[in-house]
């Protein structure tokens, strides 16, 4: 399941700071594995029931950047969207995704330099009202005088 809203473009004479986007998207057990695929990533604690019942986590987890990846989609697709550029991003992991769980991913501008047409971001995932991941962005977005 994806909730995101519609796709486009915020040029950066429009955004504001304050202004927030986000999407929820329910973690499969088939999105776990095609990013296995994708990433080449096929640690057992993603994949194996057994081997990831006697970890830490109790239990099978998603790739911590398949999580990360949804902040990318709200960046690319909604805000700034279409025509942004990625320059920058941290991430701090607090908690495991599980297959299943219903992540909502956010990103809230933090800071607009106009001139250089950058805008830093607040990042973050949330399941079940608790934060699994935090971070901030750094994108160069689209501008009507230039694109």
């Amino acid at each position: 399941m994806l909730d995101n809203a519609p796709r486009g473009t915020i040029c950066i004479e429009d955004i504001e700071i304050g202004m927030v986007r986000s999407l929820r998207k329910q973690v499969t057990d088939r999105d776990i594995e095609l990013f296995a695929e994708v990433s080449t990533d096929r640690n057992p604690v993603h994949l194996d029931d057994d081997y990831a019942h006697d970890t830490i986590f109790g239990g099978r987890i998603a790739h911590g950047m398949l999580t990360a990846g949804l902040i990318s989609a709200v960046i690319g697709e909604q805000l700034p969207g279409h025509g942004t550029v990625y320059l920058g991003q941290s991430l701090k992991f607090l908690a495991p995704v599980r297959p299943d769980d219903m992540v909502l991913a956010e990103v809230e501008v933090m800071e607009i330099d106009h001139s250089k047409r950058r805008v830093k971001m607040e990042t973050r995932c949330i399941v079940n009202g608790k934060k699994v991941l935090v971070g901030e962005a750094t994108v160069l977005a689209p501008s009507r005088k230039f694109d």
